[in-house]
């Protein structure tokens, strides 16, 4: 290992994995289909290529329909806005958007939930294949990471047999190996990314004879360079995004430009101008940060991709280095990078522990603040708890939801949906809206919007905000996770919402 001033702790560790315990067996597994990528945007990274636009049929838009029906029946004012263009509820055609003619631009919610992901340990033998396919169903989670084993790609594939849940792919030390396993999961459907060697400042990378060190990273920069090339040359993989390998750039000693995708002209790196290596920057900027604090908005600053702060978030991995102080990207660069995460958390004992109700909520709000700040994937690390590499799981040991599984759980039942209907506008707006306090618009392909509203104070504090839905809507319910998957609160012609905010989402159903 390297010992160098920052860097995210050493996760990898082989472990047995340990029996299903007897819920697993008559639980109920979820199928989730991936939905077409988000629409490109300023605020918004890239979409990934290659991606399938829906795995299931593309609803008839009966619930738009019904929602329509009862808004004729609203009093003349609701008539009246209608008729002014401030609410559109009737359905469109097939396929067609439902929204207000003005207001906020909504996403899918297929796009949001899409970018849901853990790390696992079946590629160590850690994790069993069949008890984390049913652990992931539940919480409704999309993608996993995982090691680059050969042993591992079975696994992988009946993963996503049993729960439709792509893998993000670590290296193997032979390229050639590499993209054969990846083959091999493509042509089944269940390969989501190739990514680079993990943490090359805790992990050596040894590449055609030299090994990386304290002092150069071009083994590093030749691997990741050469797995680029290699994927894209091979038809099979066509559309397979590469992820940058992680912490690379950050730490590394000379410059190699592993702060870059493809390094530009004139940069001044000792790799060659126009050097590819990845489609999508990649970093683990753990939400505990280094000072393991709950402070105001420490998801939503964990996801600034400009911010130098306590997190190794983009900024000092991609616009200037944490370790040889390297420049990269400009921060008005750093804003549209396609970028992912592919290990943040926070433990829930030893050292910098939160309790398992914290981390429920912190968790629930870090995948909210991810995706509305351009991560196109994010994973946390990890999937279940390890006597070993700590209590960081969203299970327990024995595949037991904590709260952070079963919070996840909560909000991906109340947002379900697979379908890739082009999403609408809805006129609402949040008055004074304190920093603290974010939301996020989405819709369903029923019509059925969706604003996740959520307040970053864990340590103590509320807001109480206003949403203003612009219009008289017949029917809104809203929907705390933290408090299962039926509706908390259920409004009849209401035209607002007050919701008084602490630590976590809410959903207002409209």
């Amino acid at each position: 290992m390297l010992v160098l001033p920052r860097r995210s702790p050493t996760r990898f560790s082989a472990r047995r994995f340990r029996a299903a315990p007897s819920w697993l067996a008559v639980t109920t597994l979820l199928a989730h289909g991936c939905g077409s990528q988000r629409p490109d945007g300023a605020a918004r990274a890239a979409a990934a290529p290659g991606r399938d636009a829906s795995l299931a049929e593309e609803p008839d838009g009966s619930g738009a329909a019904d929602e329509a029906s009862a808004s004729d029946a609203l009093d003349d004012g609701a008539s009246d806005a209608a008729d002014a263009g401030a609410a559109i509820d009737a359905a469109a055609p097939e396929g067609g958007v439902v929204g207000d003619r003005t207001g906020v631009a909504a996403v899918r919610v297929s796009d949001f939930l899409q970018t849901i992901g853990v790390c696992t340990h079946m590629a160590q033998g850690v994790d069993d294949p069949a008890s984390s396919a049913t652990a992931m169903a539940y919480a409704g989670i999309r993608n996993l990471r995982d090691d680059g084993y050969p042993s591992a790609v079975s696994k992988w594939i009946a993963v996503y047999r049993q729960a439709v849940v792509r893998t993000c792919m670590l290296p193997n030390s032979d390229i050639p190996t590499t993209i054969d396993m990846a083959k091999q999961l493509s042509a089944a459907g269940a390969l989501l990314a190739v990514e680079g060697p993990n943490e090359p400042n805790n992990f050596a990378v040894t590449y055609q004879g030299a090994k990386s060190s304290s002092t150069t990273f071009a083994p590093v920069a030749h691997f990741q360079r050469d797995l680029y090339a290699a994927v894209r040359a091979e038809p099979a993989l066509a559309g397979i995004p590469v992820f940058h390998s992680s912490e690379a750039g950050g730490s590394e000693p000379d410059n190699v430009g592993l702060q870059f995708l493809t390094i530009p002209a004139g940069a001044g790196t000792t790799m060659p101008d126009g050097t590819r290596y990845a489609d999508y920057a990649n970093t683990h900027n753990y939400v505990c940060g280094h000072s393991h604090q709950l402070v105001d908005n420490v998801c939503w600053n964990a996801s600034d991709p400009t911010l130098n702060g306590d997190w190794d978030g983009l900024y000092v991995e991609y616009g200037h280095t944490w370790h040889g102080g390297f420049a990269g990207y400009s921060n008005s660069a750093l804003a549209t990078l396609p970028r992912v995460t592919t290990e943040t958390g926070w433990v829930t004992s030893g050292t910098g522990a939160i309790t398992a109700e914290q981390q429920g909520r912190i968790l629930l709000n870090l995948y909210l603040a991810a995706f509305k700040r351009g991560w196109s994937y994010t994973f946390v690390y990890m999937l279940r708890d390890d006597p070993v590499q700590g209590d960081w799981g969203l299970f327990d040991t024995s595949y037991q939801p904590k709260r952070s599984g079963t919070y996840l759980h909560n909000l991906t039942t109340v947002l379900g949906d697979t379908g890739s209907r082009p999403p609408g506008l809805l006129d609402y707006s949040i008055a004074n809206e304190p920093s603290t306090v974010h939301d996020l618009l989405m819709q369903k392909s029923d019509g059925t919007f969706e604003l996740a509203v959520w307040n970053e104070r864990p340590s103590g504090g509320t807001d109480t905000v206003t949403v203003d839905l612009g219009a008289v809507r017949a029917i809104v319910k809203v929907y705390d996770a933290t408090m299962g998957t039926t509706p908390v609160q259920t409004l009849n012609a209401a035209s607002s919402v007050t919701l008084t905010l602490s630590d976590h989402v809410v959903v207002i159903e409209i």
